[in-house]
């Protein structure tokens, strides 16, 4: 009984599998038939879509070919008209053309028969000129005949005899017109002087380049020095200069040759106390800030003093060393504003002489302008001058002048001269210069003292107002050599104990006489 359930069980499930898949079988068919029915539908839409979309190009093309072919029309017509106003021009610049070589054809014509006539006329006069050259040679030769003289002893004896009744007369009036111009130069040169300074009165300045920065307090000082004193030897590094803290109460020293160094030394050292920061990056940002600001205060000044003065076509360099004389002074008169006066009394003086203004000017403003650099370049300021000027390209009669106002170079030209005087006069007036005679001749026996004091030397003179030292030496104790080493010895001391402005000039003289006597 079990086995016949268990059988029929089996009949069962098989039936129902069957039908499972006779089931699925007519789903899978159901959804083929109607997925390839919505296919159909969908390429039917598409061939729809694509014939709208194919009769809408046409159309559009038609458009574009329609409106291609109304621009060329355009266009063309456009075109043929601007051709056709060409025609026009040219056919009317052909019409005056042909007018214009009419007139000259007719022009020509006419200057060809003035021409014929302008050569008979000159045949004509060439015949006469002839004719009177004849006539003339003939009416000599007949005075020569009746005088029993030629020409040339004619006027020989003339001029021989004129000669004779004048040269007493010629004498006289020289000795009297070189008495006369002795005394009216003296008194020319008086007045053009007096006249000079009288138009360019300039205040008395003695200008003092400082070198101490002043501090709110001595607790500055550590500031300035910094740990392991960095911030001081930072700051020497980025300037170029000394910076000398002693036990002076609230005061800073500066001490450097280049006073452009000092001058940029010194505002960024007030800046930085000012800022209250002070550290080498710092340092080192203020000094590039402030070297930049003066070398625009130098251009500045350059540009300001040649524009006052009415002088152009200056070099850039030259227009920027000469700045530099702004923080340049000798013996505390401040060498710019010197320059500047130099230049109106030079060309004061030189109008009133007659000569050109602008040259003495031009040469007034940069006969200094060697003190901006000797301390960069060998040799006196004047040569140093003139060798700058000559290599910015300026005229010989300039720069001859810069170099010979300290006979330094022989001189060409009255300029030089001028320039000689008009210096001494900015120099030499009261206030100008704020140097003592006491300490003037304190640096002369300085200067003396040191050449005196080396072993062989029997006397040395100080001259040209402490520019040059002249120093005489045992020829018996000096070679050659053993003379140029003393030289090098006393001017390295010079520098070093005596403060002098400018260039000192230190020559040794050895000299050995040999005498005998003949009996």
């Amino acid at each position: 009984m079990e086995e016949l359930f268990a059988g029929q069980g089996v009949l069962l499930s098989l039936g129902f599998l069957i039908l499972g898949f006779f089931f699925h079988a007519y789903i899978t068919k159901t959804n083929a038939i109607a997925a390839s029915k919505q296919a159909k539908a969908i390429l039917a839409e598409a061939q729809k879509e694509a014939d709208v979309m194919r009769r809408e190009a046409k159309v559009q093309a038609k458009d574009a070919v329609l409106r291609a072919r109304d621009n060329s029309g355009r266009e063309f017509t456009a075109q043929r008209k601007d051709i056709l106003d060409l025609e026009k021009r040219v056919v009317e610049r052909e019409k005056n053309l042909t007018g214009k070589l009419d007139m000259l054809s007719s022009k020509e014509m006419q200057l060809a028969g003035r021409l014929t006539e302008v050569a008979d006329h000159k045949e004509s006069l060439i015949d006469k000129q002839k004719k009177l050259d004849n006539l003339v040679a003939e009416e000599v030769r007949r005075v020569e005949e009746v005088a029993d003289l030629s020409k040339e002893d004619a006027r020989k004896t003339i001029m021989k005899r004129m000669e004779d009744e004048l040269q007493g007369e010629v004498n006289s009036l020289i000795r009297h017109t070189q008495k006369a111009a002795k005394e009216t130069a003296k008194k020319k040169a008086r007045e053009i002087i007096a006249t000079s300074i009288q138009r360019y009165a300039a205040e008395t300045v003695c200008d003092i380049t400082t070198s101490s920065v002043s501090l709110a307090s001595d607790d500055i000082k550590g500031r300035i020095i910094g740990k392991e004193g960095r911030n001081i030897k930072s700051f020497e590094a980025e300037t170029g200069v000394n910076v000398l803290i002693d036990e002076t109460p609230e005061v800073v020293v500066l001490s450097c040759y280049d006073p452009i160094r000092r001058e940029i030394a010194r505002v960024s050292l007030e800046r930085l106390i000012e800022d209250g920061r002070i550290h080498p990056a710092r340092i080192e940002e203020t000094v590039a800030k402030v070297k930049q600001e003066i070398d625009d205060t130098i251009r500045s000044a350059g540009e300001d003093a040649l524009f006052g003065l009415g002088i152009t076509g200056v070099a850039p360099e030259l227009m920027h060393t000469l700045g530099k004389l702004k923080f340049r002074t000798s013996y505390k008169q401040n060498v710019l504003d010197h320059s500047i006066e130099t230049a109106h009394i030079m060309g004061t003086m030189a109008a009133e002489m007659g000569l050109d203004p602008k040259i003495a000017k031009r040469i007034g403003i940069f006969h200094d302008i060697g003190k901006a650099v000797d301390h960069e370049v060998e040799g006196g300021h004047a040569v140093i001058g003139a060798n700058l000027m000559r290599k910015y390209g300026e005229d010989r009669i300039v720069y001859n002048a810069v170099g010979a106002h300290h006979e330094d170079m022989e001189r060409e030209s009255v300029y030089a001269v001028i320039c000689d005087a008009c210096d001494a006069l900015t120099a030499a007036r009261p206030g100008a210069r704020a140097e003592a005679t006491d300490l003037y001749l304190h640096r002369l026996d300085q200067i003396e003292k040191i050449c005196n004091q080396y072993a062989g030397v029997k006397s040395s003179y100080a001259v040209q107002a402490g520019r040059e030292v002249r120093i005489m030496v045992e020829p018996l104790k000096f070679n050659d050599h053993g003379a140029s080493l003393l030289a090098k010895n006393i001017a390295s001391e010079i520098t070093k104990e005596v403060k002098i402005p400018g260039v000192v000039r230190v020559t040794v003289i050895r000299e050995t006489r040999c005498v005998e006597y003949a009996k």
